[in-house]
């Protein structure tokens, strides 16, 4: 087990919640994503508790990338904030499971051993509906068939007047991470700038700025 946290007071409580029982072993932690992202895949832990909110970045990406490199890990998300962007992020991730740190003691406990035995914890009709946006690209106006289901719910939030700070947050992805996906959908759209790409999104998915 690794726990990702940045306050430490909250890993100390989580790491003495989890050994309570004897069956599970914390083998690191951990209060910054990126810190993370470069230790878990070197200690193994069968699961990875992951803080979906981070000063340098969120659990939600880090998940995505250590599971890059070692599929085995299973990342469970813990989070203060219940809301579907957030989902689909965790889900795209890979991750085994979404929980909120509103959760019993004894049920995070009962969680982590579930995603260590293969589990999901997450909600069939949860994952059906992420399946589904994603289908649903098929329906895209032909302008956006190029674009990624991610590349295109980034445009939707330019055609908001969202800033790349604002839908990192929204996604739960880097802010620079964003940045890339804006330079992306402006390459596949021919456009050279952001208010272009808002006033095309505006025209074909009907955003109102």
């Amino acid at each position: 087990m690794f726990l990702l946290d940045d306050h430490e007071v909250v890993r100390r409580g989580l790491a003495d919640l989890l050994t309570s029982g004897g069956d599970i072993e914390v083998v690191g932690e951990s209060g910054s994503a990126t810190e993370a992202t470069r230790r878990i895949p070197a200690l193994r832990p069968d699961v990875a508790i992951l803080d979906a909110r981070l000063p340098d970045g969120n659990g939600i990406d880090v998940c995505r990338d250590v599971r890059a490199v070692d599929s085995s890990i299973r990342g469970l998300i813990l989070t203060s904030y219940e809301d579907d962007e957030a989902l689909f992020a965790a889900i795209m991730a890979g991750a085994a499971g979404y929980v909120l740190k509103q959760i019993r003691g004894t049920d995070l406990v009962d969680a982590v051993r579930r995603v260590a035995a293969g589990q999901s914890l997450l909600d069939p009709a949860i994952t059906t509906r992420v399946l589904d946006r994603i289908r649903s690209g098929v329906e895209q106006p032909r302008e956006l068939q190029s674009l990624t289901e991610q590349e295109r719910r980034i445009l939707e939030y330019v055609a908001e007047g969202l800033t790349n700070r604002e839908i990192a947050g929204r996604m739960f992805l880097a802010e620079k991470t964003v940045k890339n996906y804006v330079s992306s959908v402006l390459a596949k759209l021919g456009l050279e700038r952001r208010t272009q790409a808002a006033v095309l999104a505006t025209r074909l998915l009907g955003k109102r700025p």
